[in-house]
């Protein structure tokens, strides 16, 4: 299957800070930054910086890879945005130099690769990326395909005075793809933000982790902690590299 990382930046570059300002980066960055321990960071999908800025205010060094010009320049628009070295390539194969403390793969992006090949070359990616007993993180949805109804399903993602955002989407479960757009509606208009996912379950992830040389050492329900259940709808995994011999 063809990919184009940039497509995605190119869609919501321009509305993704205020579409997604609800969602206060407070817990992420206090979790990511006790994982990384002082140690130099790098973020895959780093997109406008909503992690990557609060990390480098905290004082560590953060580089990130990014598939989009159009959200790296919004990046470097914001005070600080200096301070991220940066990689304009798909995080699946584009390589940092140096090693790093600390992983980030957040907010489900690791489902916007297209296929299982692409996502286990990305955990082997990262792998490469840390230094000895480095960890990479990932942040994601668990799949619910029983959501769905005759293939389909809309759910609102948040409804406020100022927008609402609406998800739309078809189900291929023999592929494990969701075909998506959310549909923003504001004072501004309409806006149709497309984003499709190659979703995987918890277990298949960490299987990619075991190729990519890696053992699982957490997994929450949420940045802050909160144990993991059978009723859990989203993860954050922890996976670490082990140590030298």
């Amino acid at each position: 299957m063809s990919f184009d990382a940039s497509e995605y930046g190119r869609y919501v570059a321009e509305v993704y800070d205020e579409t997604y300002a609800h969602l206060a980066p407070d817990a992420a960055v206090e979790r990511l930054a006790a994982l990384a321990d002082g140690g130099p960071v790098c973020e895959f999908g780093v997109g406008t910086g909503r992690l990557a800025l609060p990390l480098v205010a905290r004082g560590l060094t953060v580089a990130g890879i990014e598939g989009s010009p159009e959200m790296v320049a919004g990046l470097r628009a914001k005070p600080g945005g200096d301070a991220v070295e940066m990689a304009v390539g798909d995080f699946a194969q584009t390589r940092m130099p140096g090693e790093f403390a600390l992983v980030v793969l957040a907010f489900n992006t690791i489902f916007a690769l297209p296929d299982q090949a692409a996502q286990v070359a990305c955990f082997r990616n990262a792998a490469a990326h840390l230094r000895p007993g480095g960890r990479f993180v990932v942040e994601a949805w668990v799949p619910d395909p029983g959501a769905f109804r005759a293939g389909g399903a809309l759910r609102p993602v948040r409804v406020a005075e100022d927008a609402v955002l609406l998800e739309v989407a078809l189900l291929h479960p023999a592929e494990q793809r969701m075909t998506t757009t959310k549909v923003r509606f504001s004072n501004a208009g309409v806006r149709l933000l497309p984003a499709n996912h190659r979703y995987a379950w918890p277990a298949e992830l960490d299987l990619m982790a075991e190729l990519a040389g890696m053992r699982r050492e957490h997994r929450w329900e949420d940045w802050t902690g909160r144990p993991f259940t059978d009723d859990s709808r989203d993860h954050v995994s922890v996976y670490r590299r082990p140590e030298r011999p």
